[in-house]
């Protein structure tokens, strides 16, 4: 008898997932061993019950999935493969959990309950009415019955009866389990877990028994089956991940359209747990949590199998992208997850050396996706400078698209690098391929001037805005650039700025430079017209050679003043001078030589200048001045009036002297 209870027992523990008990005897598990060798090959059965016609295809998992029941271990192990009496009553149980399982086929309902006129339920009627909780107290009313006392003698049949109906209630607990995602199916899985609840319960109280006096199906362990089918159900889930979402469709590879899918079935699955599973489970079961662990788990492991693969740099960012923007924001922290899930408990999807691996494939994407916008980017400016293409006008200046097509790739990859990386040394290395962008940009500039060609002043005023552009993007302390980076960018844009600026000014210092001998001419002009137009009298020689001195420092000065900003017009020099020797000379003689001598160097002199220097001098008599008008009339004809030194014409006189 004690043999044959040992091996049933045994048996339980094959169809619940459990090797054996800590607390048996050394001798008990010893003949374990002994009947597990006696053991013949046992027969695998899948799909022993098909799943109910009625339920919906997405929810719960097939039994041909998951359940797989060996019939050795339901029917109990014979003494010896040769016990006729044991193969007998095998095949007639065999018959019976097969007919059994044929009526909850037939009948997945909730749970019904009895009217106060209707008949009492026996065992197999609550467990064809869904009623686990009712089945499950009716077998421990049958093991209390049956072991209450140890002066009752217990019968082979009954109790090998009562543990056959322990194991078709686990089989149908499992049944229920695997159907946990039907909505029609909740009663029913409340009733399961009372009857959980209560097993345990049984359990504890014949762990205090010695290991000879319990049931050979005690302990059932029903909440670790529990746990285990969880898994099971999890991954199988996980693998069927609903293949129907059409917003994978515009994912551009397999591995993207799985990653989305399996994301996709995590968020679903849970919050279905939490809306509907939820309110079934007691509160010590905690089992949104424990779903939570348990599809975090699952989706670690495609995850893992998917990294350690063979995979593109855009498949890696996207696995990147769920580790660590979808994942924890998306799905774990969905609002109505968020307060029924402990994220942090949890753990990284990936471990260390995998994230490591992916981190490392993904920078340096991103180095080489950087290096060839730089590249692109430049060599499409350069060659408009080549072509001479004309930049475009926008309100009135030129522009260039340059820095707006480099900088927002830039910024969106260090971004992208800081989230997904969380590492500021890789965003430094990043922009560190600004220093030597702009290196290539001054020299290809400088290249630019030397060849000159006839845009060049539209291309360098759009470029100016482009270093502009350039210089203020670097210059922000929230672009993470290393202090050396960030010197040697700024000192080369300053170089850049300088260059362009060089180029307008040497253009502008050329117009300068005839804008100073223009404006030398002014200034001796406007000092000619008022000396002629003074109403200084010099009645003396002392006064006049006085003022004759005074005039050469002027124009010495006025001179000098030009000649250091660039000023080349060196006869102006010679003008004043020649008046002062004028005003110097006493002798009406030379006085008139000197003044032929000014007509003749100045052709555009005229008599009312000639006048209006002499009458300075009232000294003169009006003889003498009639004299050297006179002569001035007779080398009129004979002046070159076309002269390049044209001076006088540029000083007015309106006053005519007589």
């Amino acid at each position: 008898m004690m043999s044959f209870s040992k091996a049933r027992k045994e048996d339980v523990c094959q169809i619940t997932g459990i090797e054996g008990t800590a607390d048996e005897e050394p001798k008990e598990q010893c003949q374990k061993e002994k009947n597990k060798m006696k053991k013949p090959n046992t027969l695998k059965i899948k799909s022993l019950i098909k799943h109910r016609k009625n339920s919906k295809s997405e929810a719960a998992l097939t039994s041909e999935t998951l359940l797989e029941v060996d019939l050795d271990a339901i029917e109990g192990i014979a003494y010896s493969p040769g016990d006729p009496q044991v193969e007998c009553q095998k095949q007639k149980n065999i018959g019976k959990i097969s007919a059994k399982i044929k009526k909850w086929q037939r009948n997945s309902k909730s749970p019904e309950t009895p009217t106060d006129n209707a008949v009492e339920l026996d065992f197999n009627g609550n467990l064809e009415q869904n009623r686990l909780a009712e089945a499950q107290q009716q077998l421990l009313e049958a093991e209390e019955c049956l072991f209450s006392s140890k002066e009752v003698t217990r019968g082979k049949d009954e109790e090998d009866k009562l543990q056959m109906d322990y194991e078709i209630f686990i089989l149908r607990l499992r049944l229920v389990i695997q159907d946990s995602f039907i909505e029609d199916n909740q009663e029913t899985l409340k009733s399961a877990l009372i009857s959980i609840v209560k097993e345990e319960a049984q359990d504890r109280r014949w762990a205090e028994v010695a290991a000879d006096q319990r049931p050979i199906w005690r302990p059932t362990r029903c909440r670790q089956f529990h746990d285990t089918l969880l898994q099971i159900i999890v991954e199988q889930r996980m693998k069927n991940a609903d293949e129907q979402n059409n917003l994978a469709d515009n994912l551009s590879t397999s591995l993207k359209r799985e990653v989305f899918r399996l994301g996709k079935q995590v968020q679903k699955d849970l919050l279905r747990v939490v809306r509907n599973l939820r309110e079934c489970y007691p509160p010590d079961f905690d089992i949104c949590r424990l779903y939570a662990r348990l599809y975090h788990q699952a989706f670690s492991t495609r995850l893992q199998e998917f990294s350690r693969s063979n995979i593109s740099s855009e498949e890696c960012l996207y696995i990147l992208s769920w580790i660590v923007e979808y994942y924890p924001k998306d799905v774990l922290k969905y609002k109505e997850l968020e307060e029924h899930i402990n994220s942090s408990s949890l753990g990284p999807l990936l471990p260390e050396e995998d994230l490591e691996r992916l981190e490392k494939q993904y920078f340096s994407y991103k180095e080489n996706e950087i290096r060839k916008w730089l590249s692109n980017a430049f060599e499409k400016e350069v060659k408009k400078w080549s072509d001479d293409i004309e930049p475009e006008l926008m309100d009135g200046y030129y522009f260039s698209n340059f820095a707006l097509d480099v900088l927002p790739l830039v910024d969106g990859a260090v971004k992208d690098v800081n989230t997904l990386l969380s590492s500021e040394d890789k965003a430094w290395s990043l922009l560190n391929q600004l220093d030597s962008f702009f290196l290539s940009y001054k020299t290809s500039l400088e290249k630019l001037i030397k060849r000159n060609p006839e845009n060049i002043p539209k291309t360098l005023s759009a470029n100016l805005d482009n270093i502009y552009q350039f210089r203020d993007y670097v210059q922000k302390p929230e672009h993470p650039f290393s202090e050396d980076t960030r010197t040697a960018c700024l000192s080369t844009l300053a170089d850049l700025k300088n260059i362009c600026h060089k180029y307008f000014l040497s253009r502008i210092h050329t117009e300068l430079k005839e804008l100073l001998a223009e404006l030398h001419v002014e200034v001796m002009v406007e000092y000619v017209r008022r000396m002629m137009k003074r109403k200084l009298k010099l009645k003396d020689k002392e006064q006049q050679e006085a003022a004759a001195e005074f005039i050469c420092h002027d124009s010495s000065k006025i001179c000098s003043v030009f000649a250091k900003v660039g000023s080349r017009q060196e006869w102006l020099s010679q003008i004043l001078h020649k008046l002062s020797e004028i005003l110097k000379l006493q002798d009406p003689g030379s006085l008139q030589i000197e003044i032929v001598t000014l007509a003749r160097d100045y052709p555009d002199i005229s008599e009312q200048h000639v006048l209006a220097l002499l009458n300075l001098k009232t000294n003169l008599s009006s003889s003498d001045l009639r004299k050297i008008k006179g002569c001035l009339s007779e080398i009129r004809d004979t002046l070159d009036t076309e002269s390049p030194t044209s001076f006088f014409s540029k000083v007015l006189v309106k006053r005519k002297i007589i």
